[in-house]
């Protein structure tokens, strides 16, 4: 048995981790906001709960007591929030638990980060070898910063951290990707604008299998690995099958790349000078990732850690469907 907190444990990703934990009879340690409405839940489920914010280092230490794995899944996961709050949540979240971890010897520190952190060039097929490039946009770039961090640790610390590059994660009790499409597809407020767009989905069952694996595999330390389904769809194809399942019309309006990346500056150029703290329908970090035909390998993971998907993406997304079908779509836009 071993000893695992999670930040971040009342999300899509860290409620997964929590789970597969539990499963594995681990203790498990949840760090969470004060009155965060997830909290019963792991309670129930035996978990403990040690509330603090990822910003107060004396309560991520206290977290990080006694245990031996931390996942560190705790982060501003949106494309529209106060940039502030991604340097303090993200990137200073990461320098409180890299110090917290180092301070109480941990195993094993594994590190939620993004595809994102390797660019945007659609030229290449990306691999974890590649230099980090920023983009511009605080959630990539805030996840950049975080991870130089996380190595500066590992470097002079001795820490010894895993980075994790999902890519686009769906399944049951996604809070952000599916949802938000599905919405849009629900209210004829989705539109494309290129053709054959690639979407690489990461079912949740999958990542969480590499995440358990390199929890406790050696070969993990002083590495990051992406991860994926091991296959791509058309953002078109994987729309089409939100609208089957939903039993609505299929989205076929498409509009210009250049006038959908100007609407999303033009509206986030409003939205901020009115103080507007919803979300734009459109953003330009959105017009990018769901305007892009990028290309990543997970050819690493299967050659160091001997790691594969288990579950396809066919069979992830008719169990993603099933859930979907049985939600108040409209209620999960959160993001």
């Amino acid at each position: 048995m071993s000893k695992v907190l999670v930040t971040g444990s009342t999300g899509f990703i860290g409620g997964h981790i929590v789970k597969a934990n539990l499963a594995r009879g681990n203790s498990v340690r949840a760090f969470v906001l004060p009155g965060d409405p997830g909290e019963k839940s792991l309670k129930d489920r035996g978990v403990e709960v040690i509330n603090g914010d990822i910003r107060d280092y004396a309560r991520v230490r206290e977290a990080a007591d006694g245990r031996e794995i931390i996942f560190h899944c705790a982060a501003i996961v949106t494309d529209w929030a106060p940039k502030k709050l991604f340097r303090e949540v993200t990137v200073g979240g990461a320098e409180n638990v890299a110090r917290a971890a180092t301070d109480v010897k941990v195993k094993r520190l594994v590190d939620m980060s993004t595809c994102d952190v390797f660019g945007t060039d659609e030229s290449i097929v990306m691999d974890e070898t590649l230099p980090l490039k920023y983009w511009g946009e605080p959630y990539p770039d805030s996840k950049i910063d975080s991870e130089k961090i996380m190595w500066r640790y590992h470097k002079e610390q001795g820490l010894p951290v895993t980075m994790v590059y999902p890519l686009w994660v769906f399944g049951e009790g996604d809070q952000t990707f599916v949802p938000l499409l599905a919405d849009a597809i629900v209210k004829k407020d989705m539109i494309f604008w290129r053709k054959n767009a690639i979407v690489w989905p990461t079912y949740i069952d999958n990542l969480v299998d590499l995440l358990m694996l390199i929890s406790e595999d050696e070969r993990a330390v002083g590495n990051g690995y992406l991860v994926h389904d091991g296959e791509s769809t058309t953002l078109e194809e994987f729309c089409d099958g939100i609208a089957a399942a939903l039993n609505v019309p299929p989205i076929r309006t498409y509009i210009p790349y250049w006038s959908a990346m100007a609407a999303a500056r033009v509206m986030e150029f409003i939205w901020r000078a009115g103080r507007i703290q919803k979300r734009p329908l459109l953003t330009t970090y959105t017009v990018t990732n769901l305007g892009s035909r990028f290309r990543f390998s997970i050819e690493k993971a299967q050659r160091e850690l001997g790691w594969k998907p288990k579950i396809s993406y066919k069979e992830g997304f008719k169990t993603t469907m099933e859930w979907l079908k049985t939600l108040d779509v409209a209620a999960l836009k959160q993001k």
